[in-house]
């Protein structure tokens, strides 16, 4: 979903203004190349929403919708309706169209704001995530680091060969 090959890289430190503003870091936001500021919020893991080219994000969506429609057309998912349900649940509250304004402003939407806990004058996390940007609540950005760093060199080591 990347617009090209530069991996997009970087952590900022930012806050959360009174109207649950938040500025994305110019670095970050050229390197994904968002027309005309147009981009997709989705909830990502817990205290974690991630930023994407909303063209890519709904291109890759629409693919797998598809797929899906397709099949359950043939008749061949119906007897998955749990499965289904549960799938329509999480794309009804997954992801949100959202602008990225002047100066590189985030309003973050009603619903996202509570799946990071995010309050008024509150630190937020702003990090470079190679193929999209993610917003972090600090604790949980400290947890997935912990838990992650110790896997760093075998991770580059299996992505470089």
């Amino acid at each position: 979903m990347m617009a090209d090959s530069t991996l997009i890289l970087g952590e900022f430190k930012r806050t959360i203004d009174d109207r649950f503003r938040l500025s994305i870091p110019t670095e970050l936001t050229e390197k994904l190349d968002l027309q005309d500021g147009n981009a997709v919020l989705v909830k990502e893991r817990p205290g974690c929403l991630s930023l994407w080219r909303a063209d890519a994000w709904k291109s890759q969506l629409e693919s797998n919708m598809q797929v899906i429609e397709s099949k359950l057309r043939a008749n061949r998912i119906a007897a998955r309706s749990t499965q289904l349900q549960k799938l329509g649940r999480l794309l009804s509250t997954r992801h949100r169209d959202v602008v990225i304004a002047g100066r590189g402003r985030l309003v973050i939407p009603e619903g996202f704001r509570e799946f990071i806990s995010a309050e008024p004058g509150g630190d937020a996390l702003v990090v470079g995530a190679a193929v999209c940007i993610e917003i972090w609540r600090v604790d949980a950005w400290r947890e997935c680091l912990d838990e992650q760093i110790p896997t760093f060199a075998d991770l580059l080591e299996q992505l470089v060969q």
